[in-house]
């Protein structure tokens, strides 16, 4: 019972000091379970009209887009189906601040969108960095105190006895409203903590480097995944401006027969290679390949790296690292998967409210309870009027 009670003063004062913030990633994440969905259906530039004509070559849509944005570098070219339009990202700094969406057959520029004015770009935003200086900081430390306010909250409402399992199941919905709360946060607080487990460990191993070495060591990785690097490309060699459009021929054959979409991840340094993100799914990224070519000799090059090919993954460890964002959203199980989390981040939202409001139901009945103590000894030390 002691240790169960420093447990609950653990989760009481943790819940208290990150509260707030996990109502905003929680939020925010809801929110960007159906990005997918809700860009499509609000953003027309992103469609576009299926021909039977080949799409332009990168070479040429990083050109038209480089021409709405003077001055500034494409970073990234995504193409999509038949009936999506090319997009090209520009980075500033750490972050893409703009996108150039762009007709892949004909390169009609459809959209120049600043993307920090974008909606689901500032949600996105929102939940990794809270909009904030060192906001990376403090959502790191945020997801760990959250962690083990999980944790905690699973040993609390662990039950004693039969009796009290069933009460910790069961949600009374014609209760009081002070008992309707308690059951609020106590058993949808615990139906929800299975599944938001795995978004948060998730969240950890993107976080916390040694939190992922020693993750993928624990599941067989026989060396740290975190110390692979990418290859370099040959700077021996002359500077070749059209190997990007080298490697579109080697490889443009592939897009919608092997591959659902295509993004190219342009090269900064003289040694960076050309990648190549290669997916075969539209819903998932796991399952995406990784292919690396020489920005100047248009070679692709082969080897053991950070990520490789899907094929190549044949360890839990290759698998845990290559799921990990699409268990964090729940793409991992399909359209279900999505729905299940998005259910249990409005209710993790709801947690810290809940559980504010019990705590200050027992400050207020101790307050209460003390005033009252006062009063009746007041009256036991006043003098009886006869």
């Amino acid at each position: 019972m002691v240790l169960k009670k420093l447990i609950a003063q653990i989760h009481l004062w943790l819940g208290l000091v990150v509260g707030l913030i996990i109502i905003i990633i929680a939020l925010s994440g809801a929110i960007y379970c159906f990005a997918p969905e809700l860009q499509n259906l609000t953003q027309s530039y992103r469609k576009v009209e299926a021909q039977n004509t080949a799409f332009l070559p990168p070479s040429h849509i990083k050109q038209i887009a480089e021409k709405q944005l003077p001055g500034k570098p494409a970073k990234r070219i995504y193409y999509g189906s038949k009936e999506q339009s090319v997009q090209v990202l520009f980075r500033d700094k750490e972050k893409y601040s703009y996108s150039v969406f762009i007709d892949p057959y004909n390169g009609r520029v459809l959209k120049v969108r600043n993307n920090k004015k974008d909606f689901f770009s500032v949600t996105l935003d929102l939940h990794r960095t809270l909009l904030i200086p060192h906001g990376h900081e403090v959502v790191r430390w945020s997801t760990v105190a959250f962690f083990l306010i999980i944790v905690s909250g699973i040993v609390i409402w662990w039950p004693r006895n039969k009796r009290a399992a069933k009460q910790g199941f069961v949600l009374k919905l014609n209760a009081s409203p002070k008992r309707l709360n308690y059951d609020l946060h106590r058993v949808l607080g615990f139906y929800a903590s299975w599944a938001i487990l795995l978004t948060v460990f998730t969240g950890l191993i993107w976080t916390f480097d040694s939190f992922a070495d020693l993750t993928y060591k624990l599941t067989g990785a026989k060396r740290s995944v975190v110390q692979k690097k990418p290859p370099v490309s040959d700077t021996t060699l002359l500077s070749n401006a059209d190997a990007l459009n080298t490697v579109w021929a080697n490889v443009h054959k592939d897009l919608h027969q092997r591959y659902a979409a295509m993004l190219f991840v342009l090269p900064d340094k003289k040694s960076d290679p050309i990648l190549l993100r290669a997916n075969p799914e539209n819903r998932t990224l796991y399952k995406t390949d990784f292919r690396y070519f020489d920005r100047n000799s248009a070679v692709e090059i082969s080897g053991a790296y950070v990520w490789g090919n899907y094929a190549d993954a044949k360890t839990m460890a290759d698998q845990i690292k290559r799921m990990n964002y699409d268990i964090h959203t729940g793409a991992a199980w399909g359209l279900p998967g999505r729905i299940a989390l998005f259910f249990a981040a409005l209710i993790v939202a709801s947690l810290p409210v809940t559980g504010f409001y019990i705590w200050w139901g027992k400050k207020k009945k101790k307050k209460t309870t003390a005033k009252r103590s006062v009063h009746l000894k007041k009256q036991e030390l006043e003098p009886v009027l006869v």
